[in-house]
């Protein structure tokens, strides 16, 4: 089997540990690296997780989020081979300036890959007119952004944790926001990573294509469908046999990316689903697509990695 290019993979920083959702897995640097040498990952971009980068009132803010992405950019140098960087940025106090420097400092100072958002701000949506600046800039940097689903607004449903159906569903609403506000039809450089094969977007994409129009937008079915075809899907914890079928028939040649979510799905969920994308009806060229090929594209410096 092909070594791995993992682009859903997260840290926990010390800094984040009073943050970070709970059950809380253990991580640490040796530890990510020796599940990467078992699990045939050759690197893996760097992440914080949900709930990201809490609000200055919270104990987060812009100091917070140059903290977690300077304690990531050193664990870059220290095995650039083996590690890269989604830097975490500072929207939960809904400032586009500050979020602005943080992506100019990430990028220009700590080489950072890409960055990640939160699929919302406390209720405020990646599509939201405020963050035009932001979507302005990462279009100019050809920059690759990794959206990960965060809680919502919404009450969870009684004795089932938010990862489970609340997180996909962040994620699909998310995504359809960034398609209906004209985002992606304005920044086509971006390169947009949906988490967890997209929530549900592949597989009711048809219905938005059909009901948006029908619903007073002025964008046509043919828009919507080609923008959405435009988002990159890892498969963390979403590579059933079915749904991987479903997925790679959807999106647009390339554009599907291996994920782990490790380590809060270290052991049975990772090996779970790891065991179901590696016995999947594959050729071996879609395979190595899936497993570093594709995610190469994006992180070129990935290219040549040995594991």
């Amino acid at each position: 089997m092909s070594t791995r290019l993992d682009v859903h993979h997260h840290l926990i920083p010390p800094a984040f540990e009073p943050f970070a959702a709970t059950p809380r897995p253990a991580w640490s640097a040796s530890a990510a690296l020796s599940w990467m040498d078992d699990h045939q990952v050759a690197g893996a971009v760097l992440s914080v997780s949900a709930p990201g980068v809490p609000a200055i009132a919270d104990g987060g803010g812009p100091r917070l989020a140059r903290e977690l992405n300077e304690f990531t950019a050193e664990l870059v140098k220290d095995h650039p081979g083996r590690f890269g960087q989604f830097a975490s940025l500072p929207m939960a106090d809904r400032d586009p300036a500050a979020v602005l420097d943080e992506i100019a400092y990430a990028f220009d100072t700590l080489g950072a890959d890409g960055v990640v958002m939160m699929s919302n701000s406390g209720g405020v949506y990646l599509g939201d007119s405020r963050w035009e600046p932001v979507w302005a800039e990462l279009d100019r940097r050809r920059a690759v952004v990794f959206i990960h689903p965060t809680i919502t607004a919404l009450s969870p449903l009684d004795g089932i944790n938010v990862a489970v159906v609340d997180f996909p569903a962040d994620t699909t609403r998310t995504a359809v926001d960034l398609v209906v506000s004209g985002v992606l039809a304005r920044h086509q450089q971006v390169r947009i990573i949906l988490s967890h094969a997209g929530g549900f977007v592949p597989y009711a994409a048809q219905r938005f294509v059909t009901a948006v129009p029908m619903l007073g937008s002025p964008l046509s079915a043919e828009t919507i469908m080609a923008d959405l075809k435009r988002f990159y899907f890892d498969t963390a914890l979403s590579t059933g046999h079915d749904t991987l079928k479903l997925l790679t028939g959807f999106a647009a040649p390339g554009h599907v990316l291996y994920g782990s979510d490790w380590p809060y799905s270290n052991g049975v969920g990772c090996e779970y689903f790891n065991q179901l994308l590696d016995t999947a009806d594959l050729t071996p060229a879609d395979r190595d697509a899936i497993d570093h090929r594709n995610a190469e594209v994006l992180f070129p410096r990935f290219a040549t990695v040995e594991a």
